[in-house]
């Protein structure tokens, strides 16, 4: 196997910060999500979850054009931040964006099961003694979906390693400025005589994806030991 090259090094970087950057910022946002959807009845609540969930079912490029039109220039987000001379497309921020925005269903929906499991007799006995609605959420329903909480988060992580489609589109793929691991092996891929770097480049990514799996069943089974 063909060492890895200075540029193959900053993909690995890039992917990793792009990663923790997309699940540290999706982490409260699907918290809170997981928590309406799992205790607020309202009008739209089948909309919201739709929304919530089509990440999942719609193709990163699709996405990742949504984003470009959004963030673009010419986007409702995008020609405000360009006035501020806060520029998005073509950065590492763009991919952090595009990261988050395709792995937010698995952050929701493990968070969201991980709640939904939440014995009621104890939420109620906590508002019964006096509590609010909040101090119920920090001391009880958080603290027990702890397991969903870490559980989401990993595998967001994990996709977000992987994420390909949104992210050239709305980050492009520059070498040490947004290239991560998959845009680098994409470009390897395009030329036979780099085969031997784009296999390196897969083995470290299938190496880190099972990596964080294998923490994540560890984790798992320690928390559902302690429960």
């Amino acid at each position: 196997m063909t060492s890895l090259t200075p540029p193959d090094y900053q993909a690995i970087y890039l992917s990793m910060k792009v990663a923790l950057a997309a699940t540290a910022l999706s982490l409260p946002f699907g918290i809170a999500f997981a928590y309406i959807m799992s205790f607020a009845s309202f009008r739209g609540k089948l909309l919201l979850e739709v929304l919530i969930n089509l990440p999942l079912t719609l193709p990163p490029v699709v996405i990742g054009y949504l984003l470009l039109l959004l963030l673009g220039k010419k986007g409702w987000i995008g020609s405000f931040l360009d006035q501020l001379g806060m520029g998005i497309i073509f950065t590492w921020k763009a991919a952090v964006i595009a990261s988050a925005v395709v792995g937010f269903p698995l952050l929701v929906r493990s968070v969201r099961l991980s709640m939904e499991h939440v014995d009621q007799q104890l939420i109620q006995a906590s508002r019964t003694l006096g509590a609010s609605r909040h101090d119920t959420f920090l001391t009880v329903i958080l603290p027990l979906s702890l397991p969903g909480v870490i559980a989401g988060s990993l595998l967001m992580f994990a996709r977000s390693l992987g994420e390909f489609g949104a992210t050239i589109i709305v980050a492009g793929n520059i070498p040490g400025v947004t290239q991560t691991i998959p845009l680098a092996i994409y470009d390897y891929a395009g030329a036979p005589a780099s085969q031997a770097l784009a296999i390196s480049l897969c083995a470290v990514s299938i190496g880190m994806s099972a990596a964080v799996l294998i923490f994540h069943e560890f984790v798992s089974a320690r928390l559902a030991k302690r429960g």
